[in-house]
């Protein structure tokens, strides 16, 4: 049994840690949510668009390269 309260303490002592610790995060507000998302999705749609012209050009070269 002392082994159980071992591991039962530990697990209530790191929740109780855990939560203290999400007290202190400052959360995003709406707002400022959808701006970082909007930030994201058009980061990635610039990223997608340059790895496919790269893509393109690479497959294009290797083509003349082995023809």
């Amino acid at each position: 049994m002392g082994k159980i309260q071992l591991v039962i303490d530990n697990v209530r002592r790191f929740l109780k840690e855990a939560r203290a610790e999400l007290r202190k995060v400052t959360w995003p507000t709406p707002k400022e949510a959808l701006a970082s998302t909007s930030v994201v999705i058009v980061v990635v749609i610039i990223v997608s668009i340059f790895l496919g012209i790269v893509d393109l050009g690479l497959t294009r070269i290797v083509r003349l390269v082995l023809s």
